[in-house]
């Protein structure tokens, strides 16, 4: 049953209700123009990084006006534990074990096909004009890749965009930065417009960004398309850095070293969120936009999972359980939470739902959750979730503020109502009860052998479904 309540605790957690996929079309949306959609995804954001969810060290009033003033999730999930796969959960609307993506990509061969329908190319055929802004490691933006476009990747056009601005993700450029510690300070400094190197901008890149998104909305204000930002902050992952002196004094005097710059790196981020959200409100089309906020997976290093366990590449809900808000003044009611489950490939059918696009059913993994956010309708028996990962051995998101990485560890998850089974290559390893044990405390394996075993059968058909192969 849906749980929908004025502003109470974010901890609390009720039933789940999951969801099946529908070609539905709200009938609560009151006006006939389609909506301007607008997804604003930061990387590494914790459940516990922003004060709406918790956060006692880090202020974020933008944000918690956001949700003041929209839906927030208490129980919304990436696609992964790692940043690639969600972007491709985002994109296409299915696993992206699908598409055979199982880590984040390298800055060298790895790329994300391009024959398959994704979200600009959908809203395209209802008269969106589209632009990604940010990060975008999907592959395909080297310099090379740029120069000779025909005979490399697909980058952000070729996947439907009508236009673009993201650092070269080139490891002459990026990896160098992400050692140095300079990505945010150089990031502007080595370009790509629209398939165009362009000339250095001396500013923060997390400000650089959000100022190419504030242009693309006023031009296209008034013109005559809905449009699509897909923007997506590098913020708050590391390498972390220093942001304008605005967003780091109130914390100078009780944090210091990289506690002081990760704080400053997510209220730089709500300082850009609510940039965005002014604009809108100062066009007068705040009333026509959808705009989203979540997160491509679960905290790194010094981010907060808040009470769950896990975080960054491991399938424990701190890995995977990230902070959800939807925003459409006049839509979508202000002041509400919901404990239903939500999930990064639920945004492709969603937003061709808000467009009038009739997307069927069989084309998504993700399921159309506009009723819910609109009417507070939840969709019935989603049935299975699946979730899945390469394995990552040695991995640095342990030893700073978490001294151990949690045990055992898993490469795939099923989901289904408040049951969550981790696996590790389809073998079983622990089952929780969400509902009783949201934080993952006690293994139910042992104790409830039929539903663990209609967990397992149900992981190891979804294994063997069909997949696109590797383009590389």
């Amino acid at each position: 049953m849906l749980t929908l309540t004025t502003r109470c605790l974010v901890g609390s957690l009720g039933l789940l209700s999951v969801l099946p996929a529908q070609g539905y079309i709200s009938k609560s949306i009151k006006q006939a123009s389609k909506p301007n959609i607008i997804l604003l995804l930061a990387d590494d954001l914790g459940y516990g990084d922003l004060s709406c969810y918790g956060s006692r060290k880090i202020e974020t009033p933008q944000i918690d006006k956001m949700a003041s003033e929209g839906l927030q999730f208490t129980q919304f999930y990436a696609g992964s534990a790692v940043c690639t796969p969600t972007r491709v959960s985002i994109m296409t609307g299915k696993y992206p074990l699908r598409y055979n993506v199982g880590r984040h990509f390298n800055d060298k061969e790895m790329y994300l096909n391009n024959d398959m329908p994704t979200i600009p190319k959908l809203l395209k055929q209802a008269g969106y004009i589209s632009k990604h802004v940010g990060k975008w490691h999907l592959g395909g933006l080297n310099e090379k890749h740029v120069k000779n476009r025909e005979n490399s990747m697909p980058g952000p056009l070729q996947h439907g965009f009508d236009h673009y601005l993201a650092m070269l993700e080139d490891p002459l450029y990026r990896a160098p930065a992400m050692l140095q510690n300079r990505l945010y300070k150089d990031g502007a400094k080595h370009l790509v417009r629209d398939e165009k190197i362009i000339s250095p901008i001396d500013k923060h890149w997390t400000d650089v960004k959000t100022d190419e998104a504030l242009d693309f909305i006023n031009n296209q204000a008034n013109g005559d398309h809905p449009f699509f930002l897909n923007l997506w902050f590098d913020t708050p992952h590391a390498p972390y850095e220093p942001t304008p002196e605005e967003s780091m004094k109130p914390y100078r005097a009780r944090a210091k070293g990289k506690d002081l710059l990760y704080r400053g790196m997510v209220s730089r981020l709500d300082h850009s969120v609510g940039r965005i959200l002014d604009k809108l409100r100062k066009l007068g089309i705040e009333k026509n936009t959808l705009v989203i906020l979540t997160s491509d997976n679960g905290p790194a290093y010094i981010g907060s999972p808040g009470m769950f366990k896990g975080r960054k590449v491991d399938f424990h809900e701190g890995g995977i359980r990230v902070p959800m808000i939807a925003w459409w003044p006049g839509q979508i009611e202000s002041g509400k939470q919901t404990d239903e489950l939500g999930h990064t490939t639920d945004l492709l059918p969603t937003f061709c739902s808000a467009a009038n696009i009739d997307y069927s059913s069989a084309h998504a993994d993700g399921k159309n959750i506009l009723p819910l956010l609109t009417e507070g309708i939840p969709v019935k028996d989603r049935g299975y979730v699946f979730w899945s990962i390469d394995y990552y051995g040695n991995n640095g998101n342990y030893g700073i503020t978490v001294d151990k990485r949690p045990e055992p560890v898993a490469t795939e998850i099923v989901r289904k109502g408040k049951w969550k089974l981790l696996a590790k290559e389809g073998q079983p390893l622990e089952l929780f009860n969400l509902e009783e044990d949201p934080y993952e405390r006690w293994n139910l394996y042992k104790q409830y052998p039929e539903i663990a075993q209609d967990l397992t059968v149900a992981l190891a058909k979804w294994l063997k479904e069909p997949r696109v192969p590797k383009p590389y």
